[in-house]
């Protein structure tokens, strides 16, 4: 056997607009345990992907155990040795724990029947093996089973015969600190037996204890390749995010006084003793990893999603806001982080898209008609300048940029006090993006309160006047702009900093 059981030479990918792997080399060695660790959209996904079939690279080599490999399917990458564990276990909820570890791959005997007495009693040895036996009943349906038990499950899919490497991704967002224990168990195990292992995880404390080495991916490409037991989590950290700000936009604070927004000891499903405010003129960013709960809170104070406690005041005034349209009433907009599925009606006209807030207002006796659409709404698109063959254009044909213009565009028409941003340029070109800087910006000088949810740190550093970091449903203390930095905050979401 080779000493290294993967290589990974040159491999690049992109998509329409986006390069998401750039010349990405790097070796694991049988019986090595390495962390690929890096920001949201660092490329650690898109590399998985590739490794396990979900998808195909551009440009370069994948080698395992020495050979070449074209994983041309997860089937194909399974069949080779590449096996992931993934972050969501995907459960069939009406059938057994062995058959779901099975599913797909049934032993059978003649005229293609399954083989349940043999899929038992390989299931059977497979958890006694890895110390998983008496966790869990072979025979028990996928819907009953815990978190804790579906990732057995999904890890037992993983180690049938035939596996050389396996890859973590996540593996203990959901788990107690006994069950992560079990699982550096068997993670040791599996490294005493020469398997390759990827690690994958924002949760430096744990690549520090399980890794021997770490690779840092920052914008698609490799930015470190360390020994674990000699660095530390702050070089980790410095690897991670260092990259210079946005040129060519610099923002000057425009808050005034007036407190637009009060939350006050939120609690919801994914929030535990929110607290913060936001001013009339303000941009309060929100920073955190994907899964703290950014998203979430966005939606509980949109009315999309329940409040279970805590107040809300809009203007010095207490607000039970239980629904989008009563949000609307209040004056608040939201242009969400997935506009094709939550901010637009793709088979609908660019007027209409635009026009959706002010509806109420536009109709006259029931009856809403273009004239009036293009009358309210049409100085905004043109100051935006969104481009489109005319305003009776489908939105769902518009380019990424301009369809998130025309999420502002509806809030620009609407004019509300408090205006949420999720992710407001995500997937668009630079051009767009420095037009979407400049528009927020205006809007805050002309007084809105703004709630900006960003992944990108160039962003909340250059837009924000103040910065919160949320981890696990909790809210940091806001950091002030002049005290705001990338290592900090990256700190803050990772639980690795003084106020985690």
């Amino acid at each position: 056997m080779p000493s290294n059981i993967l290589d990974i030479k040159a491999v690049g990918k992109s998509f329409p607009g986006v390069r998401a792997l750039h010349n990405l080399s790097m070796t694991i060695g049988a019986g090595e345990v390495v962390a690929f660790v890096g920001e949201n959209g660092a490329g650690k996904s898109t590399l998985l992907k590739i490794l396990s079939g979900d998808y195909q690279l551009d440009q370069g080599q994948v080698l395992l155990d020495g050979a070449e490999v074209s994983h041309a399917s997860p089937l194909a990458a399974r069949l080779a040795g590449f096996r992931l564990v993934r972050q969501e276990p995907e459960i069939v909820p009406d059938i057994s724990v062995a058959e779901n570890i099975f599913v797909g791959e049934y032993p059978s005997r003649s005229f293609g029947r399954v083989d349940f007495a043999a899929m038992r009693a390989e299931v059977t040895a497979l958890l006694k093996r890895y110390g998983f036996a008496g966790l869990i009943n072979i025979d028990a349906m996928g819907r009953s089973l815990s978190p804790a038990q579906m990732h057995v499950v999904e890890i037992m899919r993983a180690l049938k015969p035939g596996v050389k490497v396996v890859a973590f991704d996540e593996p203990t967002s959901s788990l107690t600190s006994d069950e992560v224990e079990r699982l550096f168990e068997l993670i040791r195990k599996l490294k005493a037996e020469g398997l390759g292992i990827v690690y994958v995880s924002h949760r430096l404390h744990e690549v520090m204890v399980i890794s021997d080495r770490v690779i840092v991916l920052k914008d698609g490409q490799q930015t470190g390749d360390l020994v674990t037991v000699k660095t530390d989590e702050a070089e980790i950290v410095r690897l991670m995010v260092g990259r210079e700000l946005i040129h060519g936009f610099k923002r000057q604070e425009t808050s005034r006084d007036e407190v637009v927004l009060q939350v006050e000891g939120l609690s919801s499903r994914w929030h535990r003793d929110i607290s913060f405010q936001i001013r009339a003129g303000e941009i309060l960013g929100f920073a955190g990893l994907v899964g703290a709960g950014r998203t979430e809170l966005a939606k509980v104070i949109f009315g999309e999603y329940r409040r279970d406690g805590g107040r809300v005041r809009l203007l010095g005034r207490d607000s039970d806001i239980r629904s989008p349209a009563d949000a609307i009433r209040a004056n608040i907009g939201f242009a969400p982080e997935n506009r094709k599925a939550e901010g637009l009606i793709l088979v609908r006209s660019v007027v209409e898209n635009a026009a959706m807030a002010i509806y109420a207002r536009l109709a006259r006796w029931g009856v809403l008609r273009t004239a009036q659409m293009v009358e309210a709404v049409g100085p905004v698109i043109r100051q935006l300048e969104v481009k489109s063959s005319s305003l009776s254009q489908e939105v769902g044909k518009l380019s990424g940029g301009n369809q998130q213009k025309v999420v502002l565009a509806r809030w620009l028409a609407a004019g509300p006090r408090l205006l949420i941003l999720d992710e407001p340029t995500r997937a668009v070109d630079v051009g767009a993006k420095a037009e979407i800087y400049r528009l927020i910006d205006s809007l805050a000088k002309e007084g809105m309160a703004i709630m900006m949810i960003s992944s990108e740190m160039p962003e909340l550093l250059a837009l924000s006047d103040r910065i919160v970091v949320m981890r696990d449903g909790r809210l940091s203390p806001p950091i002030e702009k002049q005290d705001a930095t990338e290592e900090g905050i990256v700190a803050l979401a990772l639980g690795t900093g003084a106020a985690a």
